[in-house]
């Protein structure tokens, strides 16, 4: 896959989950999903999950759990802003840190990557880096193209998807040229 760097994956809504965070323990993947994360990494695509989670600031989950959690699922990489909203960090989405560090620790062209999120915070994150971005219906997706549309009106999702399964058949259509 020589023409995509990298896929960033957010975690709760996207690969599992509900709108709703749940911690590790918790959390399930839906059903389909980690057949399209090993169909995706067949495919030759470096995977890196970017979440947005305070509970770690807040002590009621550890980083390093979610990271094993996420590990576990398949995923090569885990960037996680473990701030609150209130904090005014440089790495919670819609701001785009996490994508600058995985860039920078990686040495990929951000122009080559692709974002699949259900938040309106991934699509702004994306776009601010230059990011393809997709996003998916499941979790607060569709809150996020009626409810919350008019918080990132500057950008277009690049691909609307059903849900995960539908965003990495997307892909490999894309890059087979089919």
């Amino acid at each position: 896959m020589d023409s995509i760097d990298a896929i960033f994956i957010d975690r709760d809504g996207t690969l599992g989950g509900s709108d709703e965070v749940l911690y590790p323990g918790d959390f399930e993947l839906y059903s389909y999903a980690g057949a399209a994360i090993d169909k995706i990494k067949a495919f030759g695509a470096r995977l890196y999950g970017f979440t947005n989670q305070p509970g770690i600031s807040r002590g009621e989950a550890t980083q390093d759990a979610f990271e094993k959690e996420m590990k576990h699922f398949g995923l090569d990489e885990i960037y996680i802003c473990p701030h609150h909203p209130s904090e005014g960090c440089e790495c919670r989405k819609p701001k785009p840190g996490m994508l600058l560090q995985a860039a920078s620790a990686h040495g990929l062209d951000l122009n080559k990557c692709i974002v699949i999120g259900d938040r309106w915070t991934d699509m702004l994150a994306a776009y601010a880096v230059g990011c393809m971005k997709i996003l998916v219906l499941t979790g607060a997706g569709r809150e996020a193209m009626d409810r919350y549309r008019h918080l990132w009106s500057i950008t277009e999702p690049d691909y609307v998807a059903e849900n995960f399964e539908d965003a990495v058949d997307y892909i490999l259509k894309r890059e087979c040229g089919g």
